[in-house]
This record gives structure tokens, C-alpha cells and sequence, in this order.
């Protein structure tokens, strides 16, 4: 069944970068332990850092080494503690590359890094831009990954990921993102994805601040082409939700995916690997960002380029849905 209390077009802004710091000062003030390293992007004005200033004996600040950081983290967890890591999403992806392979995913220890600047969302141009990052992690063993779709999902993952065993890799955008659920009491299952609005014609298949211009796109497709596109929120990319993939595809005969990142490796690789692995028929494509270093500008203007905005979405599917 789809979630009925979930989004509206208000654009409700949420910031995924402030929750997972809200979250993580509720639950130790709930006497939850866990220790929590940072990078030097971390300002003494965020929610970050007002954790950091009320529990500084759990803290450690890296400064700019995120290797160091992560293999830091790495020993914390061999202590016993379940330990947060926020990094700069692409320095996180392409630095620390070799520590979150040897040093957290194989020894398969308790350590959540959160990654911030998802995307093209740095607005620093191709060498900030985080888009490589889903295909290096869906390729590392152990390593489960989750892309919150706004900042409450955020909240929640952050929560659940306690009781979570082994590591993990949180996914979010600078910040400022349409909240996706305008009530936060919807359940939430790591690796179960949630089917957002009902459709018969195609589905779309989205994560992080996608899931948001997926659910624009579908109203789109609805007021102007007369399709009814079912939305499913992809939020956990390992492990993946088949058997949501599964029956989308049986159900509509179209699948589209929508990630911001590389459509090399990413959300689009891996439900078009299902598909075809498991003779699951039917018409199938990408929208992501393309393979190549992306142009520069402000993340919205880098959006509607590679038809990444409602708009294009809603475009893209219509063409899929209507080609023989």
C-alpha cells in the first residue's frame, strides 16, 4: 500500500545536515553511547556542533585527513563503540577510498559515515562534485548504504542504524532539500523501501532528493501527459529491496530510475542488473547525471541541463512510456 500522510508541493525545506546532528544530541541525551568524529566543516553554529560542545569526551576532530578519520574510527569501533563519522561527501568516496575498504568494511565494525555534499550539491564544480561514490560502495562487501530522502528519513536512519549490524554509509546533500513526508510517523525499515504514491502506468524508482522531483515529475505527468506514474523512495541501496522492484515491474511494465549521481554503477545499475537477471520484461531507462564531469554551476541549473528537474523527468518518462 502506498504511504497516504506522505508529501505535499509546499516545498517544505528540510536540511539532512542539521538532523543528523538534532539526532544524534536526542538519543545521547537518552544515554545512548556512541563516539562521533568529524571533519573541519563541521561549524561551531550547526546542530554538529553543539553536539560537539556539550559532549566534547566523544568527539575527535580530524581536521582535513579524512583517511585518517576513517581509519580512526575503524579502531574506536574495535573498542566496542558504535561510532558517527561525518566526511565531505567526495573526499569521504575518493580519499578515504582504501580505509573504508580494509579498514571498515572487512573488519565489518559498527561505524556510520555520513556523507554530506551529496551529488552536485557542493556547487564546487566537477572536482567537489560526489557523484562516483554509489558504485565504490555498492562494489565494497558488508558495506550497507542508505540515501535519506529528506531530513526526518535522516533522523530515522541515523536512529536505526544503532541497532544496525555492521557498517554503513548515510548519503546526504548539502541541505536545504524539500521535506518528501509532511507526517514523520510513517514506518521505516532499513532495506525496505517505501512506495510513495500508487500508479499503473510506469514506476519510478528514486532516492535522496530525487525521491522529491520524482514526486513533482509524477504530478507533472499526470496534469499534462494524463500518466499515472507509481513513486517508490529507494532509500536503502544495499541491501536492495527486490522484491519492491520486483512487483513495480510486473505491476506498471516501465521502470525508470532517478538518482544524483553517476548512472554508471548507481541506483540505475543496480535495479536494471535485477531486471535482467531475473527475465523481468518490459521498457527500462536512467536519469542521472551522465558519464562525464558534470558542467558548472548551481546544483538547480545542473539539474534541468541533464534533465534531472520535474520537468525532465517527467518529459524523459513520458517519451519511455509512449516509444514502441
Amino acid at each position: 500500500m502506498p504511504v497516504t500522510t506522505t508529501f505535499d508541493f509546499d516545498q517544505m525545506l528540510s536540511n539532512a545536515k542539521e538532523a543528523y546532528g538534532e539526532e544524534m544530541m536526542a538519543m545521547a541525551d537518552e544515554g545512548m553511547m556512541f563516539a562521533f568524529t568529524y571533519s573541519d566543516n563541521v561549524a561551531p553554529s550547526t546542530t554538529a556542533g553543539q553536539f560537539v560542545a556539550k559532549y566534547p569526551d566523544r568527539c575527535f576532530n580530524f581536521g582535513i585527513a579524512e583517511p585518517n578519520q576513517v581509519g580512526a574510527s575503524a579502531g574506536l569501533a574495535l573498542s566496542g563503540l558504535t561510532v558517527f563519522a561525518q566526511l565531505f561527501g567526495p573526499f569521504l568516496s575518493l580519499r578515504a577510498a582504501d580505509q573504508i575498504h580494509t579498514d571498515i568494511a572487512y573488519n565489518d565494525v559498527q561505524v556510520r559515515l555520513i556523507g554530506t555534499h551529496a551529488g552536485v550539491t557542493a556547487a564546487g564544480g566537477p572536482t567537489h562534485n560526489c557523484i562516483a561514490d554509489l558504485a565504490l560502495y555498492r562494489a565494497i562487501p558488508n558495506l550497507a548504504v542508505v540515501i535519506p530522502a529528506d531530513a526526518d528519513q535522516c533522523r530515522k536512519v541515523i536512529r536505526h542504524s544503532m541497532n544496525y549490524q555492521g557498517p554503513m554509509v548515510i548519503r546526504i546533500d548539502r541541505g536545504g532539500s524539500p521535506r518528501v513526508y509532511a507526517d514523520a510517523g510513517y514506518d521505516f525499515i532499513l532495506g525496505k523501501a517505501i512506495e510513495i504514491k500508487g500508479g499503473k502506468d510506469l514506476s519510478i524508482i528514486s532516492c535522496g532528493s530525487c525521491v522529491y522531483w520524482s514526486l513533482m515529475g509524477a504530478k507533472i505527468l499526470k496534469e499534462k501527459y494524463g500518466i499515472d506514474a507509481q513513486v517508490i523512495d529507494m532509500h536503502t541501496l544495499k541491501p536492495l529491496d527486490t522484491a519492491v522492484i520486483a512487483k513495480s515491474a510486473r505491476e506498471t511494465g516501465c521502470v525508470i530510475t532517478v538518482e544524483e549521481a553517476s548512472i554508471n554503477g548507481g541506483l540505475g545499475s543496480a535495479v536494471a542488473e535485477y531486471l535482467c537477471e531475473n527475465g523481468l520484461n518490459g521498457k527500462f531507462a536512467r536519469i542521472g547525471l551522465p558519464d562525464e564531469f558534470a558542467v558548472l554551476g548551481d546544483p538547480d541549473e545542473v539539474y534541468k541541463y541533464y534533465g534531472m528537474d520535474p520537468e525532465g523527468i517527467a518529459a524523459k518518462a513520458s517519451s519511455i512510456l509512449r516509444s514502441k
